[in-house]
């Protein structure tokens, strides 16, 4: 099956960036600040989806339900703003990816959960601001996905009807959020996933396991 549409949206964490190894850094750069030892990457990796949040529970043990949750939040993010764009790349097959989207003739776009303040200069510093359509964060509308709101806010800046785009993610919330939102969607099985229930049941239209499968799709169209 195709996939038959104008404008192609990704989410940007796990699905056109490796953002993992800054965010694990992070979380063990406060590790360290207390005298703890850093822990392996491979226990931060499935979390990244969960930001923040993840990246503390994992390393601290702490949770938003626990007292002082916001605090340390803050002091992540404070650490995070500094060093997200030390280890931050594209994935290998990515850039060719975006440029065989172009030669489609279809335009793209980025909404992620992460907020202006981290994703702006970090889209700037990997030269994605130049080239999506539209670039939508969590606090770009009152709302974050799995709301639909900055999907269909990215379609409006891109001036696509919502079903004339498809959505790709690496996480359950990204499929919510485009089915909500009235899109096609695609599971993007190379991406970080969580811990939770398996890529094959999120529902989502298709689940590609690397970006050349994703272009198969669109080429077919």
């Amino acid at each position: 099956m195709s996939l038959r549409v104008k404008a192609v949206l990704f989410d940007l964490d796990g699905t056109l960036i490796d953002s993992a190894p800054d965010l694990a850094g992070t979380a063990n750069d406060m590790r360290a600040t207390r005298g703890l030892p850093a822990l392996p990457f491979e226990q931060f990796r499935p979390m990244v989806g969960s930001g923040a949040r993840g990246m503390i529970g994992v390393a601290l043990g702490i949770t938003p339900a626990d007292d002082g949750f916001i605090v340390l939040r803050d002091e992540f993010f404070d650490r995070y703003e500094v060093r997200m764009t030390q280890h931050t790349r594209a994935f290998d097959a990515v850039p060719a990816m975006l440029d065989a989207i172009e030669a489609l003739g279809l335009r793209w776009g980025i909404v992620t959960n992460k907020a202006q303040r981290f994703t702006n200069p970090l889209v700037a510093a990997l030269g994605l601001d130049v080239r999506a359509g539209a670039v939508v964060s969590g606090d770009t509308t009152p709302h974050s996905k799995p709301h639909p709101a900055p999907l269909l806010e990215a379609a409006r800046q891109m001036g696509v009807a919502a079903h004339d785009c498809v959505y790709v993610g690496d996480d359950l919330r990204d499929v919510q959020a485009g089915q909500a939102a009235g899109m096609a969607t695609v599971a993007a099985g190379w991406g970080y996933l969580g811990v939770g229930e398996p890529v094959a049941v999120w529902g989502a239209q298709h689940v590609v396991h690397s970006p050349d499968e994703l272009l198969k799709l669109l080429a077919m169209a």
